[in-house]
């Protein structure tokens, strides 16, 4: 399962559109309208913030990782993706007000991680699931994450021609013969 889960992101990292290498809020706007409903969109920007929160550089849900999640899922994804997602998503919010009496958005930090390493973690397979959405879900952050434009400029320092040319430089010779 590990080993298909990995090769599915490979081979979907090497597939990637153009617009998910190097993307940023503007190349993801155009979102699809009506896959999440409002507060499904805000538990999912609350989520991606949670596996990568903001520290000396921005957070997930600084950069819209939730908007690339979404862009990918309607381009990228059939539609029982789709429908898998949404539904863990559902899920995950049942526990949380199952296990906590109010919802993702209005835990504390601290009671956030805890439920998404609980969900890591678990080999309960819910019952919407064929397979466990949380990796699914990670996934999609870290990748959306790592192909960001901000991480891409300012992290990894990515030029697209990393070689310089100065075509007017005096050439000087230091070594005598």
């Amino acid at each position: 399962m590990a080993l298909r889960s990995l090769a599915l992101v490979v081979g979907g990292t090497i597939s990637l559109p153009a617009w998910a290498r190097q993307w940023n809020p503007d190349t993801v706007s155009n979102q699809p309208k009506g896959l999440l409903t409002p507060n499904l969109e805000n538990l999912l920007a609350e989520i991606v913030d949670t596996i990568i929160p903001a520290t000396n550089t921005p957070g997930a849900k600084d950069l819209g990782v939730h908007q690339f999640i979404l862009k990918m899922l309607a381009d990228c994804y059939v539609k029982k993706e789709q429908t898998r997602f949404v539904n863990g998503l559902t899920e995950l919010e049942k526990i949380v007000k199952a296990t906590y009496g109010h919802a993702f958005t209005a835990c504390t930090p601290a009671q956030r991680l805890e439920i998404l390493k609980a969900r890591e973690t678990a080999t309960q397979i819910l019952p919407s699931e064929q397979e466990p959405f949380f990796p699914f879900l990670k996934n999609l952050t870290i990748q959306g994450y790592l192909n960001s434009e901000y991480v891409m400029r300012e992290v990894y320092k990515y030029e697209l021609a990393p070689a310089r040319f100065h075509g007017c430089v005096p050439v000087t010779t230091s070594a005598k013969r």
